[in-house]
């Protein structure tokens, strides 16, 4: 059974092992990057789309509802399910100028990885001072991403070294794992370091990604509020929402718990 929920600030980290990070919008503000890229090609797109189904002007509410937090292809495949567009599936390396689920996930990819390469990654300042109170006590930590750039984003934010193992859609690929909202990569993640579900807490900024904290019945399910609503955050299953990690600093983090 997983650890009782702490429901207020701040939170006491002492009960838990291990803490399980989303990168794009928890530790980096990079989920503005694939935000924009997002939005850019999904609208070129409609807008030179000719075929069956609704072509009406993406919005941000299309990005929250379909794509936050999902692998790459799944947020194709499930935009163009709301729009009641078919398009063919396409090869894994399909050029990002074919028109197919993974050509137009293989664009998007291109323009997020140009504007990390010309711009960089600053970290959130608060995101930073809670990574380094948890490394102080000694907490193993973890980033389990969706998308397949993590490692590039967590080198050029200096912040690979902080994590004892990074599961990302890579990973996830080779290991056959479904991603979020499936709790399958929280899973393995917390087994890479030892530590029981219950003893793990799941931080997230993504619907998805909080409904996988929840499915997974890890100890404790934090929300990060960067724009999907804190009540939709809750609806999906966080113990507690933040707008930023560093309300979490002041909790106790006198050891990992062991």
């Amino acid at each position: 059974m997983p650890v009782t929920a702490v429901l207020s600030l701040p939170v006491d980290w002492t009960p838990y092992d291990a803490a399980l990070f989303d990168l794009d919008g928890v530790v980096t503000p990079t989920a503005e990057v694939h935000m924009r890229a997002w939005a850019e090609m999904f609208s070129d797109f409609l807008a030179s789309w000719d075929g069956a189904g609704d072509t009406s002007a993406y919005t941000d509410a299309d990005y929250f509802d379909h794509v936050d937090g999902k692998p790459r292809f799944d947020g194709v495949r499930d935009f163009l399910s709301s729009r009641g567009i078919e398009l063919p599936e396409g090869e894994d390396d399909a050029g990002a100028d074919e028109v197919s689920v993974k050509g137009l996930g293989n664009r998007k990819n291109d323009a997020f990885n140009a504007v990390v390469e010309r711009d960089g990654v600053t970290a959130y300042d608060g995101s930073v001072a809670l990574l380094d109170h948890l490394r102080d006590a000694g907490m193993p930590l973890a980033v389990v991403s969706s998308s397949a750039n993590a490692p590039a984003v967590l080198r050029a934010a200096g912040l690979l070294d902080r994590f004892a193992t990074v599961v990302d859609g890579r990973v996830a690929k080779e290991l056959g794992l479904p991603g979020k909202p499936a709790p399958d990569t929280f899973h393995h993640a917390a087994q890479v370091l030892e530590v029981p579900d219950a003893k793990a807490v799941v931080l997230e900024d993504a619907t998805s990604g909080v409904r996988a904290g929840r499915a997974g019945d890890f100890g404790l399910v934090i929300g990060v509020d960067r724009g999907a609503g804190a009540d939709a955050l809750r609806e999906a299953g966080a113990d507690v929402v933040v707008s930023d990690l560093a309300e979490l600093v002041e909790g106790p983090v006198q050891g990992a718990g062991r």
